[in-house]
């Protein structure tokens, strides 16, 4: 799996290192097992997916992430792209809307020896008393990049969202420099389930 991220252009060593190390095969069901380590999305209940390999390495990849980073995720789902933060050094705080999803991913990060912060609420918001981050990584689809996200992101720091609509999301990376100015890059296609929020798709019909 690793060579195959490599031969699609992932190149940050600490981003491979991640990814050899953490068993994806216990974030899936049983009857995905033997293709776990395949670079494809997955089901894993309550109409969400876990992320393939590939996804998950490119959105990891443009966080530009440092030991002791303070993260934000958006959207823990099965908790794999949780543990390839926290492998790679992250203080990761991760939010999740889903209860049954945000339990089970706190039981497969605890038994890994992960301990981020995990919070069951709407994502959407982010999390105003742990702010600022210094890295944002938003794992599910938004019509825009709330101005909520954009508040918490600290000086220096980067928000990478997808951002789109039903049939497609460009990936998005944000900077915002010293003086609080944002820039913006757009880093291809990709396809994610939709963030469900106050502030990002209101249900899961409109996309």
């Amino acid at each position: 799996m690793v060579k195959e991220m490599v031969d699609k252009g992932i190149s940050d060593p600490n981003v491979l290192a991640a990814m050899q190390t953490v068993p994806r095969h216990v974030f899936l069901e049983s009857a995905f097992l033997e293709q776990a380590y395949t670079d494809k999305a997955f089901p894993i209940g309550d109409g969400q997916t876990i992320s393939q390999p590939y996804t998950v390495a490119f959105q990891s990849q443009l966080l530009e992430l440092k030991q002791g980073d303070k993260v934000l995720e958006i959207g823990t789902g099965s908790g794999y792209q949780a543990s390839i933060l926290c492998e790679m050094g992250a203080k990761l705080f991760s939010i999740e809307r889903i209860k049954n999803l945000h339990k089970n991913a706190a039981i497969i990060l605890k038994k890994l020896g992960y301990k981020p912060e995990l919070f069951l609420a709407d994502g959407s918001l982010g999390l105003k008393a742990f702010a600022p981050f210094q890295k944002i990584i938003v794992t599910a689809g938004a019509p825009i990049a709330p101005d909520s996200l954009f508040d918490q992101l600290d000086k220096n720091g980067i928000l990478v969202i997808p951002i789109g609509d039903d049939k497609v999301q460009y990936m998005i990376r944000y900077r915002k420099d010293g003086t609080g100015n944002i820039t913006k890059e757009e880093h291809g296609t990709f396809k994610f389930v939709p963030l469900i929020g106050e502030k990002g798709w209101k249900t899961s019909a409109k996309i």
